[in-house]
């Protein structure tokens, strides 16, 4: 998939599926490469990937078929630009709260080269292009993606006015910073942050943008199948870190429960 196809699925309705991938090791490329994901998430805010890594991740990522969408550590442009000459195909613009950071963005992934005093004047409204550096700018940047997340209650407020920017591909939920912002930290089940989640994907799957959550706090798929059933077509579900985690949690939890069990057993044998 390219990041035009994957755009343009965004678009349309269709779901996408992806993981995040903290991992820069070279075997993990042939791994997710068997997984058979649209994207892969590469979280830059949290997790520390340095520029030389996740250029690497992105051009090997991206050699697979799979589109590299990757978070950067604030809604700032020029961070944006960075990732993208690096190869990331997908920019996800990490608490966007405002129509003006939104605006700021764009212009960084959907109309790169340009720069300056004629880009913001066009941000504004305040000029038009010419054609041929319309059709360049189009062509340039056919493949990147624009996602911002939505993750606090300003952003719920301005949301209207904010898919209205042209451009935007999809908003993605931040799970845990939005229940914080809510007051309910961590309680993804609280009838505040489902009400919320529901609203955020419902109001940008009418407005013709693609939606999203992280779910990252459950290692099941009921609440990906619940949002996807409310509109969500962005589906990120877990990530490397979080598997791995989770699973050898439940499997050193077995292996001391069995082992315990046996020196229990032997113990009682020799007794006897």
């Amino acid at each position: 998939m390219t990041g035009n196809e994957f755009r343009q699925a965004l678009k349309n309705g269709k779901s996408v599926y992806g993981t995040m991938i903290v991992s820069p090791s070279p075997r993990w490329m042939d791994v997710i490469g068997q997984l058979d994901l649209d994207f892969v998430f590469v979280d830059t805010e949290h997790i520390a990937i340095d520029r030389h890594q996740l250029s690497w991740m992105c051009h090997a990522y991206a050699g697979k078929g799979i589109v590299p969408v990757v978070r950067i550590p604030s809604p700032d442009p020029y961070q944006a630009c960075m990732a993208l000459d690096g190869g990331a195909k997908g920019i996800v613009a990490p608490y966007v709260e405002t129509i003006n950071e939104v605006q700021q963005l764009r212009g960084a992934i959907k109309h790169r080269p340009l720069k300056g005093k004629k880009l913001s004047d066009y941000l504004d409204g305040k000029r038009e292009l010419e054609p041929e550096l319309m059709e360049y700018l189009k062509k340039y940047n056919e493949d990147h993606v624009f996602i911002i997340n939505v993750e606090s209650q300003t952003a719920i407020d301005n949301l209207d006015e904010i898919l209205k920017v042209p451009g935007l591909d999809a908003v993605l939920i931040g799970p845990h910073d939005l229940s914080c912002n809510l007051g309910v930290p961590e309680q993804y089940d609280h009838q505040k942050f489902k009400a919320a989640v529901e609203d955020i994907i419902t109001r940008a799957r009418k407005a013709g943008i693609g939606a999203g959550i992280h779910v990252f706090y459950d290692d099941s798929v009921k609440h990906e199948l619940e949002w996807a059933e409310k509109g969500a077509n962005l589906i990120l579900h877990s990530g490397d870190i979080n598997r791995f985690a989770q699973t050898m949690h439940d499997d050193i939890i077995k292996l001391r429960n069995a082992a315990d069990k046996k020196k229990g057993k032997s113990s009682v044998s020799v007794n006897i």
